[in-house]
């Protein structure tokens, strides 16, 4: 089917590095690699990987390139122009605005020959008045890509694409590796973790940064009233940066009323019953954990399209979903969760309160397991899975 074609993904960062728009990326690279296609993606340097390396039989080529088009762009501009130029490729995706992959491409997109397909990622900045101009330029250089991805069909980005008269818009929902979650499988997950058999298991997956919302999940867990013991277990790894920028971390934190979040964890053990883990474990225990879990919570204030919602309801796991990006959307297409609402103004938090409650009416829901079970059918059923998502793609992308 490839018949050779060349394909080149470009994204501010890919693996090793973690993160939703890397694992998106990574997916549809190493499937199309394994489709037949010559994959390349663009990106910038990650301490773990060579300037040019092959990844999963894709080549990554990393670009010590910072920054975008509002707050300055450093590094060899012209070199990733030039590689987008001249690479031969019959198409090119972009994910993401407001980073320099794209704020860098779109000076040199007309003189691009391949079919070009942009990924636009929710435009977080388009209220922020930083980017007005940014986003006045917008729809002149939506216009010059071939196809426009989306990932919700109700969210601000293909909203603004809609107002500005666009009409090459596809809405390509996120998934699951449908390999991962194959099965509900827990493992020995619970006593590695010294989890006790009796206990309810509330999951919470994300880096951890404030945005996150795990610092007000740990607080309305330790003022859930529960029927059960229960083990709330955060899972995330934490971002780079050195001592100064955990100083700087920790002084916001602190700022904004919030105690290192291992201690907020250790006060859950004063409440009789109850205890909190934070943990980073590999991926093949973190899918474990997920599959053993009775409920997954996700508070973070800003988002466009998660992930761990859609690998909660694969693991068959009911979750409680902040209203950030597409949660809603997430909720109907599966039938897994509930959503809560966010704080209006800056930061844009749960109320504490809110989620307490919903962790207490969700454990306590007669119907809990029969969401859960309609979550992981709708995820396998409806396309949510990237070998399918995959497909779409490669339709998008004129590679068929």
């Amino acid at each position: 089917m490839s018949s050779g074609r060349r394909v080149l993904l470009c994204c501010e960062q890919y693996a090793p590095s973690v993160g939703g728009v890397q694992e998106v990326m990574r997916q549809i690279a190493e499937r199309l690699a394994q489709r037949g296609f010559v994959v390349t993606v663009a990106t910038s340097v990650h301490p773990r990987r060579a300037p040019v390396e092959m990844l999963n039989d894709v080549r990554v080529v990393s670009f010590p390139i910072n920054g975008n088009r509002v707050h300055g762009i450093t590094g060899p501009v012209a070199d990733y122009q030039s590689f987008l130029k001249d690479g031969g490729y019959d198409a090119i995706l972009i994910k993401a605005a407001q980073q320099w992959t794209f704020d860098a491409a779109v000076d040199v997109i007309d003189a691009l020959q391949a079919r070009k397909v942009f990924i636009p990622c929710g435009f977080s900045g388009l209220h922020d008045h930083r980017y007005s101009a940014y986003f006045a330029d917008m729809p002149g250089w939506l216009r010059r890509f071939d196809e426009l991805v989306f990932y919700s069909d109700t969210y601000q980005d293909i909203t603004f694409a809609r107002a500005h008269g666009l009409h090459n818009l596809h809405v390509i929902p996120n998934g699951v590796d449908e390999r991962e979650f194959k099965d509900t499988d827990a493992g020995d997950v619970r006593s590695a973790l010294g989890i006790a058999a009796t206990d309810d298991i509330v999951l919470s997956v994300g880096s951890m940064i404030m945005a996150k919302g795990h610092w007000e999940v740990v607080r309305a867990f330790r003022q859930a009233r529960l029927a059960r013991p229960a083990t709330l277990v955060i899972n995330g790894n934490h971002p780079h940066g050195g001592f100064v920028s955990s100083l700087k971390r920790l002084v916001k934190h602190a700022l904004t009323g919030r105690w290192p979040i291992r201690f907020e964890a250790a006060l859950a053990l004063l409440s009789p019953g109850k205890k909190v883990l934070i943990v980073d474990l590999p991926r093949d225990e973190l899918i474990k954990l997920y599959n053993a879990a009775n409920l997954f919570v996700f508070a973070s204030h800003v988002e466009y399209s998660p992930l761990v919602l859609f690998e909660a309801a694969a693991s068959s796991t009911p979750f409680i979903a902040s209203d950030a990006g597409n949660s809603r959307e997430i909720a109907a297409w599966t039938e897994a969760g509930i959503v809560i609402g966010r704080r209006e103004g800056r930061g844009r938090a749960c109320e504490v309160s809110e989620i307490r409650k919903a962790i207490e009416s969700m454990l306590t829901e007669p119907g809990l397991a029969a969401r859960g079970t309609a979550g992981r059918v709708a995820i396998l059923s409806q396309g949510f899975t990237w070998d399918r998502i995959v497909d779409k793609y490669i339709d998008v992308l004129k590679l068929a």
